[in-house]
């Protein structure tokens, strides 16, 4: 899974090596019967224990990580004091070089460097030869975004020969595929436990409290995992093919409901653990997690939104085995039930998750008004879109589409670091929001924009104008988004947004002034057509 980071602002929009065996053979030429593989769950935790030492290491460096530079300084005095004293031993004359290593500073590096580079250094002191050219100097740069790519192997690796037909094939692939994305999984999920949780609290890097806010119930779910793998394992015959996989999915696929409770909690949890970044000691850890090899050049978040991930890649397999199967196969009408049911597991996450993360902006709202405190916002659910904006003074607000109204906000901070919005001006009502999209390099008229969008020039891009129809207070808002495509997400969430909410209001409307029936009337329903006498009751009343 690659994943690329950019410096820039982004919008978020709404809706998460193996070897050849060989086969042995007797003195007949019979192929002899394979030994039991030894369970994949139990390599999972024997490769487990391997992360224990670089636990440790990485806690102990941690710790000693000032205590080291003092040595490591007092350890290059001691040489020089050395070098300089008189000798009695025969040494092979130095022939002066016009080498930069004796005056150059070392850079510094990472801790977990610098147990290697200190005995390298005590090597050289002792070497009588002479020195070599020093190496180019490299300078200390960033953590690159993209992660070392796993080793990869399809089916095809595993067996040595077969006489399936292409299609059979490709569907054999697929199966392999999610066995295996199961298999990576438990392991990133098994590594964050033990990397990244277990130390954070052994070091008081981070409170009990907040590791439970950070890391959710990430905990649970790898057992859940595992189960799926232990299932999917069985069902690999002794030619290494799967027959049916459809009912196993669909016995398993009610265990994702609990990822409900772990994707709603994910929107406070990277709000928490941007915050705790600010902290020396936490950057620090992870940043020395980041750049050992076992993290693959992932940061903790990448690790923490996996599960999302997986989920909403599981209709996307399911589809491909689904294309694979022959009609006449057994798997045919149970993958379609299977299909069905994961798409709305998947459906009803989505849902759950948009509303945690309304309701979490909704309370990071701050205003500076009682009037911009508008009931649509309190009565909406979700969220189509949210991202940075300018206006027209060239200044960045945080814009918010919520279901039923546009907020603009300036981004700030509480006493304790937590982000807030400040509400800028005005909230509209969708469905009261004129809409206009401004084309690119049209003159910006009238100092409308007062050539914050134009930088000097009278030309804008990736601009659009939103009004409201019936509020005084709510001025033209004239925004601008990063690029032609955020601008056109934008103007494509606004007007479903309008769509939706001026039908609802209709819909409102039309309820209310439906005519109600005559309370007197009421009896009449009670009445049966067949009785003259009850007729006869109810009318003299």
């Amino acid at each position: 899974m690659d994943v690329e980071e950019t410096g820039e602002t982004r919008t978020f929009w709404s809706a998460a090596q193996g070897e050849t065996q060989s086969i042995a053979c007797d003195h007949a030429g019979k192929r002899k019967q394979d030994p039991a593989p030894e369970p994949v769950i139990r390599i999972i935790e024997r490769k487990l224990v391997n992360l224990t030492f670089v636990t440790t290491m990485l806690s102990a460096e941690l710790m000693r990580d000032d205590e080291e530079e003092d040595e490591e300084a007092e350890t290059m005095s001691d040489h020089m004091r050395n070098s300089e004293e008189p000798s009695n031993k025969r040494v092979k004359p130095v022939v002066k070089s016009n080498s930069l290593t004796g005056v150059i500073t070392p850079v510094k590096t990472p801790a977990l460097k610098r147990i290697g580079q200190s005995i390298s250094r005590s090597i050289s002191f002792r070497t009588e030869a002479r020195p070599l050219p020093p190496a180019p100097l490299r300078p200390r740069t960033k953590a690159s975004s993209f992660p070392r790519r796993r080793n990869s192997q399809c089916w095809s690796d595993t067996v040595e020969s077969h006489d399936l037909t292409a299609k059979e094939i490709k569907r054999q692939e697929v199966i392999y595929e999610l066995t295996q994305g199961e298999k990576q999984l438990i392991e990133d999920l098994s590594l964050v436990k033990k990397v990244y949780y277990e130390p954070m609290l052994k070091l008081d890097i981070l409170t009990e409290s907040e590791l439970g806010q950070i890391f959710g119930t990430l905990d649970s779910l790898i057992p859940l995992h595992q189960d799926l793998l232990y299932r999917l394992e069985r069902l690999r015959g002794l030619e290494k093919t799967v027959g049916e996989v459809g009912p196993t999915l669909m016995n398993w696929f009610p265990c994702l409901e609990a990822y409900v409770t772990y994707c709603c909690n994910q929107v406070c949890a990277k709000a928490l653990l941007d915050q705790k970044k600010n902290e020396k000691k936490v950057e620090h850890f992870l940043r020395l997690c980041q750049e050992s090899s076992f993290s693959r050049k992932l940061d903790l978040w990448n690790f923490l939104d996996l599960p999302r991930s997986r989920l909403v890649k599981y209709p996307l397999l399911l589809k491909e085995i689904q294309k694979c199967t022959p009609p006449e196969h057994p798997d045919e009408d149970t993958l379609s039930d299977a299909l069905e049911l994961i798409h709305s597991i998947v459906a009803e996450v989505n849902k759950k998750t948009g509303e945690a993360e309304c309701q979490f902006f909704r309370r990071g709202l701050t205003y500076l008004e009682e009037s911009q405190r508008l009931p649509e916002i309190q009565q909406s659910r979700f969220l189509y879109c949210h991202g940075e904006l300018k206006n027209t003074k060239g200044q960045r607000l945080h814009v918010f589409l919520f279901e039923l109204a546009l907020v603009l906000t300036r981004p700030g901070e509480d006493r304790e670091g937590g982000q807030l919005f400040h509400v800028y001006r005005q909230p509209l009502p969708n469905d009261l929001i004129n809409l206009e999209e401004i084309p690119d390099g049209e003159a910006g008229g009238g100092g409308t924009f007062r050539g914050a969008f134009t930088g000097g020039n009278d030309k804008v891009k990736n601009c659009f104008r939103v009004s409201s129809r019936g509020r005084s207070k709510a001025h033209p808002y004239s925004l601008q988004a990063n690029d032609s495509f955020s601008k056109q997400q934008w103007i494509t969430c606004l007007r479903q947004a309008i769509v939706r909410s001026r039908d609802r209001s209709a819909h409102t409307i039309q309820s209310h002034l439906s005519p109600l029936p005559d309370p007197a009337l009421y009896h009449i329903a009670d009445l049966s057509l067949s009785s003259d006498t009850e007729m006869a009751d109810h009318t003299s009343r």
